[in-house]
């Protein structure tokens, strides 16, 4: 009589690859997950909420308080709503449960032996990583991976677009500014889906001229789909109006060229290497629309480091497509006909044998959850959250603020904009902060002028009546302000210093 399979017998090689994988993604993304820009989205959430209305006008700098201000602000709500319920821990387990998410789309994409799938995995993440935080663009991130999805389902087996990808940019616009992602996705496949019929391309599935008609219809109810928000065809133009921004370029690192000297840079440069490798030494052609979206993301990571995620993201499928072809033609040109690793080179192991090994896999299996879950367990504590808060941002100098209550308005640093709105608002409105669709490009070098003592500071602070400046010890302003007559310091530790003017302007 046939014995059935025990419970131990179930988790293989793969299987418990595989969990670790994805065990591996959900840890290293529960992190402490407020970035500088966190803390408005916060405060945005918390407005909306306690008003009941998804506001238009600006109404936390008394330097565009009333502009019309049309960032999408429903993602802002649920961080919002989450830390009100459950602090930081149930932010930080939310940030990781989408990045998670986003990378099971991802593996469903992969077509390659479960090894190189998981490195490409384990690289993919490590890249995208920089992004993971409580802030809107998470949703933008699993709704980017959930595109791709779809689009890959669409090319390689005849997958449906409609109606789940115009649904998906309806509710993408009104979440974050990234929505334009899925109209480039969906554009390079075009493109490259077209040359791959122009050029007869055989090697891999292509989508035919009849199918590509109904791809374009796709993205005209798209467009048409991403105008379903408060401002209407408005927000079309949105992503283009922060692109324009050129100081942001000369200022805010993550608008800048990614520096490779800078660890978290490297890894991307190393997956674009080996795309480019894995390309290279293949006997397949190389499909077209894998061109376009390593050269659209490469090219777009180059231009400005926030678009290193989205490279991660897009073209880790990519990436383990043409290694696993790599490594198996590598090895049938060297005269082998199992090739190491792959799933056709593991001979079925006898029973006895199985069974001990599926056991040493679920030993395994439990050491991994157990490490897991205690360096989950850090950063989910509120004291290791404020440790964080203290050492990183001017928490001791907005204490001073709060309780010394100087005169404003008030002009700050860049970096710290989001912060003082969740901390100091409404007491304080900010000069400058983080929404840099809020500030022009001629507002962003005027703030930068001050913060330089460039020619004419002193007037531009008259002119915006300013009364109070809170910025970094270290800055070149600060260093002037020291030797002005007509500022006095008030408060001053090894991050911030906090300046008062001697007679207020009134």
């Amino acid at each position: 009589m046939k014995r059935s399979p025990t419970f131990f017998s179930r988790l293989t090689t793969h299987s418990l690859l595989t969990a670790i994988v994805f065990i591996s993604i959900f840890t290293m993304a529960v992190r402490v997950p407020a970035s500088a820009d966190t803390w408005w989205h916060l405060r945005s959430g918390q407005y909306i909420i306690e008003n009941q209305t998804i506001f238009s006008a600006d109404p936390f700098s008394h330097t565009r308080e009333g502009q019309l201000w049309m960032y999408p602000k429903l993602g802002q709500v649920f961080w919002y709503g989450l830390y009100a319920v459950g602090g930081w821990a149930t932010v930080a387990l939310a940030v990781a449960l989408l990045a998670t998410v986003a990378f099971w789309l991802v593996w469903q994409q992969i077509e390659a032996n479960v090894f190189v799938g998981a490195f490409s995995m384990a690289l993919g993440a490590i890249v995208s990583s920089v992004i993971w935080a409580a802030r809107p663009q998470m949703f933008s991130f699993v709704l980017t991976a959930l595109v791709a999805y779809l689009l890959h389902r669409f090319k390689r087996h005849n997958g449906n677009l409609l109606p789940w990808i115009p649904l998906i940019m309806a509710l993408r616009v009104n979440i974050h500014g990234g929505f334009a992602i899925g109209f480039m996705l969906m554009l390079a496949y075009l493109v490259g889906e077209v040359i791959n019929n122009i050029t007869s391309y055989k090697d891999a599935p292509v989508v035919n001229w009849g199918r590509l008609k109904y791809l374009i219809l796709v993205i005209i109810i798209s467009v048409a789909a991403a105008t379903i928000n408060p401002h209407t065809w408005r927000m079309l133009f949105y992503p283009f109006q922060t692109v324009g921004i050129s100081a942001l370029r000369d200022f805010i690192a993550e608008w800048q060229s990614p520096n490779f000297h800078q660890p978290h840079a490297q890894p991307f440069i190393l997956m674009l290497l080996l795309i480019l490798v894995s390309v290279a030494r293949t006997n397949r052609q190389v499909d077209w629309t894998d061109l376009v979206l390593v050269a659209l993301w490469a090219g777009w990571a180059l231009f400005a480091a926030r678009n290193i995620a989205v490279f991660g993201l897009v073209t880790t499928p990519i990436l383990a497509g043409y290694a696993d072809l790599t490594w198996t033609e590598q090895w049938q040109t060297w005269g082998y006909t199992k090739v190491p690793f792959s799933t056709a080179a593991i001979a079925r192991p006898k029973s006895k044998i199985q069974n001990l090994k599926s056991k040493i896999n679920w030993v395994l299996l439990t050491l991994i959850i157990v490490a897991a879950l205690i360096k989950i367990s850090i950063p989910l504590r509120s004291d290791i959250n404020l440790e964080v808060e203290q050492e990183s941002l001017p928490y001791y100098a907005v204490e001073f603020v709060k309780n010394e209550r100087p005169p404003g308005p008030m002009f700050n640093s860049y970096n710290w904009g989001g912060y003082l709105i969740f901390k100091l608002w409404p007491d304080y409105l900010v000069y400058i902060d983080g929404r840099t669709d809020l500030y022009d490009d001629f507002f962003v070098r005027r703030f930068l002028t001050v913060m330089a003592a460039g020619d004419g500071w002193e007037q531009i602070l008259t002119d915006d009546g300013i009364n109070l400046i809170f910025i970094e010890s270290d800055s070149t302003l600060a260093k002037f302000l020291r030797h002005n007559p007509a500022w006095t310091e008030l408060y001053r530790d090894k991050m911030a210093v906090v300046f008062g003017r001697v007679a207020p302007l009134p």
